[in-house]
């Protein structure tokens, strides 16, 4: 029979390999590749599962579920906020995340900074869409600014950046491009060298042009069930 945890296993042995090959074909080490595991809909024990099996970053859209989940699983795990951020959230958010991908606008970098009372690491979440009916993120141009909010506050410890492919572009070109953003961003912000992309669809191409830091959740837990 085979189990949850075998499921799980082979799953993320596959995602582990195809990230070292990934990271080898673009002249990397695997070794540089964090990979966050997208835990969302799935129940506690999946993270216990996880934990047992090597991970230690687990990533979470929705701040009630997260916070609900954090109290039950055993396990020294690092917290990722993936979602979007609203301003209202902010306060229970840090009441279980060590890290924040989705930082886009002043008034989040305020409020996140106001009410952090210990290390956070943060990204600047930037839109690659070029419409408004895009995905969220700050545009390119905005980004200088937020780096230098950051720098305001003391336990706000700014990372790097993060995106995600727009639907209607190829994720190759995507990429290529956020590359382009995030190396014009290294020349005002040198320590912010992080950068958070790809998922399970195309999380090979964001390591060919320099993701970090990919978040991956149905090729290691499994389609999600329907959640309004």
């Amino acid at each position: 029979m085979i189990t949850r945890r075998d499921e799980i296993a082979e799953n993320l042995n596959n995602v582990r390999r195809g990230i070292g090959e990934a990271a080898v074909a673009a002249g990397r080490a695997p070794s540089d590749i964090t990979l966050i595991v997208v835990t969302k809909t799935y129940p506690a024990s999946d993270l216990e599962i996880l934990h047992s099996l090597g991970i230690t970053d687990i990533g979470e859209n929705r701040d009630q579920e997260a916070r609900s989940k954090y109290p039950l699983v055993n396990a020294e795990l690092s917290w990722h906020h993936i979602g979007q951020l609203q301003r209202n959230k902010v306060k229970s958010v840090l009441t279980w995340a060590d890290v924040i991908h989705s930082i886009d606008r002043s008034d989040l970098v305020m409020e996140v900074g106001r009410r952090a009372e210990k290390h956070l690491d943060i990204f600047l979440q930037v839109s690659l869409d070029s419409d408004s009916m895009g995905r969220a993120g700050a545009l390119e141009s905005e980004l200088k600014h937020l780096g230098d909010s950051c720098s305001q506050f003391e336990h706000l410890h700014l990372q790097g950046l993060m995106a995600v492919a727009p639907l209607r572009v190829p994720a190759a070109q995507a990429f290529e491009r956020l590359r382009e953003i995030h190396l014009k961003f290294m020349l005002d912000f040198p320590h912010a060298s992080a950068l958070s992309a790809g998922m399970s669809q195309d999380y090979e191409d964001a390591i060919k042009f320099g993701a970090t830091h990919v978040r991956i959740g149905s090729s290691i837990l499994g389609s999600r069930p329907f959640v309004r």
